[in-house]
């Protein structure tokens, strides 16, 4: 590393809290080593309150980038300087572009989603996709699917405080792509969570059910709602194949795994910063594996 860092170099953080287990420092340096890019990468444990001191920070060191993770991805949405179409819709920011001492939102989740289930040989295009969830990561991929041409997309959530939110995200979503149709439902109607499953193309979990220590658990109740031909997704990735995972695969259903959606969104970030293609099969391989 140290043969590599000159007084030309430039800087690109991750900020959130807690950030010291995150891979996302060596996934770039090493990407930046392997295709010879003056950069380096570090991570900074930063409070949502202490966001708008980091991104002045972010302005004064002429920094290029920041990932930005939670708790601090709405405060960050709050405090850049213009936001991209789906970082406006979700109301939350994972990655800033520093272009000449403008600070610019976006969001890449989305994005990782998409191009995961690409990778697996499936598109969103005219499909009608069912999500769990009304969530950071839910939101992202509700916003981008529609962005990207899905036809439509239901979303289950608990009827909770929380479920105005995802009301308004719906609302949102109908706004900036009025061709697509998009429902709200309560994911404890069972009844009906099995029914829009069984007429959607692609279902997604974007909620915490199946990850550790919930990993006994699906949420899918009625398994009579996974087919042959149903593509089933899962944000979670510790365990890499889920309950649910398992249940699809059962069932004959294409099952797209978690751990390639982090892959992707750092993919989506690393060419905003950069211009340039990360070395994706090295970085699957060496990091992903």
């Amino acid at each position: 590393m140290e043969g590599r860092i000159s007084g030309h170099t430039g800087l690109l953080a991750l900020i959130g809290s807690p950030v010291g287990h995150s891979g996302s420092p060596a996934m770039y340096n090493y990407s930046f080593e392997r295709l010879g890019l003056d950069y380096a990468y570090v991570a900074f444990d930063v409070k949502e309150q202490d966001v708008k001191q980091a991104l002045e920070a972010m302005k004064l060191f002429n920094m290029r980038g920041m990932n930005v993770t939670m708790p601090d991805k709405i405060e960050a949405a709050r405090c850049v300087d213009e936001l991209s179409d789906a970082a406006r819709i979700i109301g939350a920011v994972n990655t800033i572009v520093n272009e000449d001492g403008k600070l610019i939102g976006h969001n890449t989740d989305g994005i990782g989603f998409v191009k995961n289930l690409e990778d697996h040989g499936v598109t969103v295009q005219g499909k009608k996709i069912t999500v769990a969830g009304g969530g950071g990561a839910a939101t992202s991929i509700q916003v981008q699917c529609a962005l990207d041409g899905a036809k439509e997309i239901t979303i289950f959530n608990k009827k909770d405080a929380f479920f105005e939110r995802t009301l308004a995200t719906a609302e949102k979503i109908k706004d900036a792509v009025p061709d697509c149709i998009v429902n709200v439902y309560d994911i404890d109607d069972i009844a009906k969570m099995t029914e829009e499953i069984g007429t959607s193309d692609i279902f997604v979990n974007a909620t915490i059910v199946g990850m550790k220590p919930m990993d006994d658990q699906s949420v899918v109740k009625d398994l009579s709602a996974l087919r042959p031909g149903l593509v089933v997704a899962d944000v979670v990735y510790n365990p890499v194949e889920t309950k649910l995972l398992k249940d699809a695969k059962e069932a004959g259903c294409t099952c797209v795994g978690g751990k390639g959606m982090l892959l992707w969104q750092g993919v989506a970030a690393f060419k905003l910063y950069t211009g340039e293609d990360m070395p994706v099969e090295e970085v699957r391989e060496r990091f992903f594996q």
